[in-house]
């Protein structure tokens, strides 16, 4: 039926033009971001799970960064003990040369400077032994805990060691001396024990630095395959979506034309009155 009030050609010729249109910008849109899942819009359940996705990659790289900075407080620690450990080796040396009955009380007397000097210089080295508020040497912490979950339920703790003179770790007294040969030949032996107990405590420190690298290393590789699993989710095949873009704006122009053609048919009616 031909009628001048109703064109059903072109009604259906812009349905198919509308949808070319919805269909070619949802493919401008993925060209442009790179995404076939941008919004809520394109694909409410798939994006709720991407969300979902992107806040577990978040709260790793806050897992990260906790534990970054414990194994910071770690190393910090094992280089003040390493530092201890070499103080306490010079400190036997002194000691033991002190112990020589054949020297005078004059090379005797600056030994024992030399050795009140190493000596110091362990105190000074735990109070330095900071990071982050941190100190791992000076007995002011037991532990140094870090994130190990993204979402906070689980964390990952190491051991502090207490190095401060007079503890049980190195345990020279804060004014231990040399300054005569018997009080040089005890403290070979008891250097000795320091020295002992500081590199298992060495040991010990580099056992928690081990497991929060272990830790840290898991993390990130989890992040790493969270994203790649996002990216599974939402992200557009370029290639594939070039080719469409092509394909959609020729059938966009063949749109175009139909409707045209489609709207001049009103026009045919016209020939009919014609004498």
């Amino acid at each position: 039926m031909l009628s001048v009030n109703t064109n059903t050609g072109a009604m259906i010729a812009l349905q198919y033009l509308n949808q070319t249109q919805a269909d070619l910008a949802r493919t401008q849109s993925a060209v442009d971001t790179g995404l076939k899942v941008s919004s809520a819009k394109d694909d409410g359940a798939i994006y709720a799970i991407a969300q979902n996705m992107r806040g577990d990659v978040a709260g790793y790289g806050a897992v990260t960064d906790s534990i970054d900075r414990g194994m910071s407080a770690i190393d910090v620690a094992m280089s003040a003990g390493q530092s201890i450990s070499d103080l306490l080796i010079e400190m036997k040396t002194k000691a033991l040369a002190a112990s020589d009955t054949s020297i005078d009380s004059a090379s005797r007397e600056a030994l024992n400077q030399d050795f009140v000097a190493l000596r110091d210089q362990i105190s000074t080295i735990v109070k330095n032994a900071v990071f982050n508020n941190y100190n791992l040497v000076d007995g002011s912490t037991t532990q140094i805990t870090a994130l190990a979950s993204a979402d906070g339920s689980r964390r990952i703790t190491a051991g502090a060691q207490n190095m401060n003179l007079s503890g049980s770790i190195v345990t020279l007294s804060t004014a231990a001396t040399i300054s005569t040969q018997t009080m040089a030949s005890t403290m070979v032996a008891a250097i000795q024990t320091s020295l002992t107990n500081v590199n298992a405590a060495l040991a010990k420190l580099s056992a928690g630095s081990k497991k929060f690298s272990v830790q840290l290393s898991f993390a990130q590789k989890l992040s790493d395959t969270l994203t790649t699993g996002i990216g599974n989710l939402v992200d557009a095949d370029m290639a594939k979506e070039s080719a469409l873009l092509q394909s959609l704006q020729v059938k966009q122009q063949l749109g175009v034309q139909a409707l045209s053609i489609a709207n001049q048919s009103p026009q045919y009616l016209l020939s009919l009155f014609k004498g």
